[in-house]
């Protein structure tokens, strides 16, 4: 019985498995594909012959029929070369399966010389493998370590053909990575806070830089240590982008289970970096203004993921936030809500994870100048109602945090806050979170709030009082209880008291009077 030979074809965010079987016959000498394969996997024809020949192995003088099935699902890509190559070689010489496993699979692009060249989705594959039962692989050596990550996964790292075909006949040198969760890989020079993995600080992320912002830089605290979304307005230098861009050094490492999702949205996109074999720091994506919906969203022929899912897990920053197109604006409402975007391309679709937190950073109006103590705003109310009516009352009201970062007294000497300094609340709270109910604070269920989130008999009159005042929607009512457990958790106390209501409702109410009339006010 020969070694039964898999491949993997990319398409959203599942992927599929492909059977490679070959069959030699009688015939002018041949190389036939079928199974609905495109320009590249056709053109593996000649690669393969030439990589077989040069490395020293007879090529078969027959016809050759190579078949990719399902035969109705079109395979794209170079990942299909040395899958083919060992299943002509298997068919040629008839190498036997080992005896405890009779499936791999194989990934990897052959040049001439008969080398393997890394490829993309290695980490899709190797999951999707795992949960079909297969749990042997042979891949690019520079892409083992990324196979590895996966529970259970048995690699062997392929530097040519002839190295993958000697694989096939001794399980010995497929090796595993047999290691628990917190063995699991870690960035070089990691601090650990309180029992919580951060990312360095290198230079750039130390927010000892930002000062006279100390509502600011508070409200970034919040919002890293519960994971709620957050809204900066103020004038045109006032420093909101630069604590803004500073706010991935506040989020600690991925979990292994967070990270094995972002690991496969980046190997999907090709976006691995070979020395980091699983995605453990948050990621930040920053958009340009220009970007379209399906840079947003994702899609294409593959249906490859955008800037929401390539974000999940972590940060989506949207800089100058009115210079984006409204229908990008509007089109975030729906995962924000729901966690996942589902991509529908000729009679497929895939559904992406798309859990990640919301930051903005917008002019209080089109010159920048409203609210200042020091310049004129030129703008007419009539210009300035237009400007935030292009956010629409149902996305600000899913914005947690609301600040105004104001300009004034920014050269004034104050007490700084180092970056370390409020990762130790931080930790607290994520700590808190995990141990409690497994996620953060800002994505809590109205049935889980009830659960989790404890308030004091005053805290109760402080938030139905403020509720009434500012018109908080329910929506807002909510997410102020939410931003009061993670002030909570951030200050060690299992019930939410008034004076986390009250600070809380703080970063609620600031900002009201820009927001549309049904934005909370």
């Amino acid at each position: 019985m020969r070694m039964q030979i898999f491949s993997f074809s990319p398409f959203g965010y599942e992927g599929s498995l492909v059977t490679v079987e070959v069959d030699i016959r009688r015939g002018i000498p041949a190389v036939d594909i079928v199974g609905l394969a495109d320009g590249a996997v056709r053109e593996s024809r000649e690669r393969m012959r030439a990589a077989v020949q040069n490395s020293g192995f007879e090529f078969p003088p027959e016809r050759v029929l190579v078949s990719l099935s399902p035969a109705d699902m079109r395979k794209e890509g170079a990942g299909f070369d040395l899958a083919i190559a060992l299943a002509v070689l298997q068919a040629r010489i008839g190498k036997d399966s080992l005896p405890d496993s009779s499936a791999v699979l194989v990934m990897g692009e052959l040049e001439l010389s008969g080398n393997v060249r890394g490829v993309r989705a290695v980490h899709a594959a190797a999951s999707t493998a795992a949960a079909s039962g297969i749990f042997k692989c042979i891949v690019p050596l520079a892409n083992a370590d990324e196979a590895r990550e996966v529970h259970g996964m048995k690699v062997y790292g392929a530097a040519s053909l002839e190295d993958a075909f000697s694989a096939l006949a001794s399980d010995e040198v497929f090796t595993e990575w047999s290691r628990s969760d917190q063995s699991a890989f870690v960035p070089e020079h990691c601090v650990e806070t309180d029992g919580v993995l951060f990312p360095p600080v290198t230079e750039g992320f130390e927010f000892a830089d930002v000062a006279g912002q100390s509502f600011f830089v508070r409200g970034l605290q919040i919002a890293a240590a519960g994971g709620h979304n957050l809204i900066a307005i103020g004038a045109p230098g006032c420093g909101k982008t630069m604590a803004l861009q500073k706010f991935q050094a506040l989020l600690p490492l991925l979990t292994v289970e967070e990270a094995q999702p972002v690991t496969r949205i980046y190997s999907i996109a090709g976006l691995m970096r070979g020395n980091e074999p699983l995605v453990r720091i948050a990621p930040f994506r920053q958009p340009h203004q220009t970007a379209t919906i399906e840079g947003m969203c994702g899609g294409g022929v593959r249906c490859i993921p955008g800037e929401i899912s390539l974000a999940h897990n972590g940060v989506l920053f949207l800089d100058e936030a009115a210079e984006f197109r409204s229908s990008v604006l509007q089109m975030l409402r729906v995962p924000i809500e729901s966690g996942r975007i589902t991509l529908a391309r000729a009679g497929r679709s895939t559904v992406y994870p798309a859990s990640f937190q919301l930051l903005m950073a917008a002019n209080p109006c089109p010159c920048g100048n409203f609210g200042s103590k020091s310049k004129i705003c030129l703008c007419s109310a009539r210009s300035i109602e237009t400007y935030w009516n292009k956010f629409s009352a149902p996305l600000l009201d899913r914005i947690d945090m609301r600040v105004f970062v104001d300009n004034e007294g920014i050269g004034e000497a104050a007490a700084r806050t180092t970056t370390a300094e409020l990762r130790v609340e931080i930790a607290r709270a994520v700590k808190a979170q995990r141990n409690r109910q497994g996620k953060k604070n800002a994505k809590l269920l109205p049935e889980e709030i009830a659960r989790y989130c404890p308030v004091s008999a005053f805290a109760r009159k402080s938030l139905d009082r403020a509720a009434l005042r500012y018109g908080f929607s329910p929506r807002g009512t909510a997410s102020c209880v939410k931003v009061a457990r993670t002030i909570a958790d951030m200050a060690d106390s299992s019930v939410i008291e008034e004076a986390h209501i009250q600070e809380a409702i703080r970063y609620r109410k600031a900002c009201t009077g820009f927001f549309p009339e049904n934005a909370d006010g």
